[in-house]
């Protein structure tokens, strides 16, 4: 079997040649020989396209350096899939300017501050710079304060969205593609469906953020007091963020290349909020955009690391196709259970994590893969992967274990 061959089989419940190995490189540090040169930098770490328009990277990383990693992976006998991260738009009536504030005795960092003038009204937000030395390979924090950024959330002097009158200024900084980003989408799904065509590597698209963007907007804190405190105004931030999703959900699934669409819930966990506040503001949601996706003929993914013994059904009922992630490390459900309760109706991705892969413990590695192989592998329904990617701490050691061990059991 080809990689799409064979990764099409497991999101359909088919039989594979042998359970497939997917990675997401976050920063992989990886050997000499699996490096190469771009406008004479070393490209010493591999990352995804999957944190274009989100993170900021301390080395270049073209679409081409991604087509590079894709057939590395592949010599190495492990099926990568090519990540698309799908735009939103700004309403071409915002201006902004940014400003960066001296440390004073209260405060010992300097804070980045943008300014966003809507026809709205104005919004400020501000972040300290704290600059830490993340070490080689980690993204760093950009000089400026994006909209959206992980660095932003415990850094914040003030969120983007710090109370309810901010929600309607909101619509004018997160809007669905215009023309102008939907002819970006196109021209990068043009260059990626030829080389995944040639090379028979499946595409996911990345096209919605859900919760993440709740707490991106508020803080975490501010997030979930909201929704219990003010259900309307948190439904209404919901409806903003939704209203973007769905357009860039529908770009995704509309154009011919991409054959998974993903919403990305890693703030969207039991760790997080109640069964009943994620049926109340993220579930309706996760039920339209699944429908969008099948309505063009394309599946459905959502991320989820922790609670999906308690979620992950509600998942299945959204329609969701292809759970990330079933995670032995960092979550309490256990394989079996994850299989009991889900495998007939998603496919799972998971069964190891890339802190044991750091551990360089082989015989936990082994432990992980063989089990989550033989419990979750007649299913026909599963994907080993390392949750949730493989990091700048992450040694080239624990990936080799990593494919030697699956390459006994698969």
């Amino acid at each position: 079997m080809t990689t799409k061959e064979r990764i099409f089989a497991v999101w359909n419940g088919l039989s594979p040649d042998h359970v497939p190995l997917t990675t997401w490189c976050f920063g992989l540090p990886v050997p000499p020989h699996l490096r190469w040169k771009n406008h004479e930098e070393d490209i010493s770490f591999w990352y995804s396209k999957r944190m274009e328009h989100i993170h900021t990277l301390p080395q270049t990383w073209d679409l081409e350096d991604d087509f590079k990693r894709a057939l590395a992976w592949q010599s190495l006998g492990i099926d990568d899939i090519l990540d698309v991260s799908v735009p939103w738009s700004v309403n071409p009536e915002v201006t902004w300017k940014d400003a960066t504030i001296p440390p004073t005795a209260n405060e010992p960092y300097p804070v980045l501050v943008r300014e966003y003038a809507t026809p709205a009204g104005l919004l400020r937000h501000s972040v300290r710079y704290t600059q830490e030395k993340q070490g080689q390979g980690w993204v760093i924090q950009p000089d400026y304060a994006p909209l959206i950024e992980d660095f932003n959330i415990p850094r914040a002097v003030e969120h983007v969205v710090s109370s309810p009158a901010d929600i309607p200024k909101l619509r004018y900084l997160f809007c669905p593609p215009d023309d102008r980003a939907k002819a970006w989408f196109a021209e990068r799904m043009r260059q990626v469906q030829d080389f995944a065509e040639k090379y028979h590597i499946p595409v996911q698209a990345w096209s919605a953020f859900d919760m993440d963007a709740a707490v991106w907007f508020t803080g975490t804190e501010k997030a979930i007091l909201m929704a219990m405190d003010d259900p309307k105004a948190f439904g209404e931030l919901m409806e903003v963020i939704a209203e973007t999703d769905l357009g860039r959900t529908e770009l995704a699934a509309s154009t011919p290349g991409v054959d998974l669409v993903i919403e990305r819930g890693w703030y969207s966990s039991t760790d997080f909020w109640s069964p009943k506040l994620f049926d109340r503001f993220v579930y309706p949601h996760i039920v339209t955009l699944a429908e969008t996706a099948h309505k063009y003929g394309k599946k459905f993914g959502y991320v989820m690391t922790t609670g999906v013994e308690r979620l992950g059904t509600r998942l299945a009922d959204a329609g969701v196709d292809v759970l990330y992630f079933v995670d032995p490390v960092q979550d309490t459900i256990s394989l079996e259970k994850a299989r009991d309760l889900l495998s007939q109706r998603m496919t799972l991705v998971g069964g190891t994590n890339a802190l044991s892969l750091a551990s360089r413990d082989r015989q936990r590695i082994e432990h992980e893969i063989k089990h989550a192989i033989d419990v979750l592998g007649p299913t026909n329904r599963f994907i080993l992967h390392p949750v949730d990617a493989v990091f700048p701490d992450t040694p080239w050691e624990g990936i080799e274990q990593m494919i030697e061990i699956w390459q006994t059991y698969r």
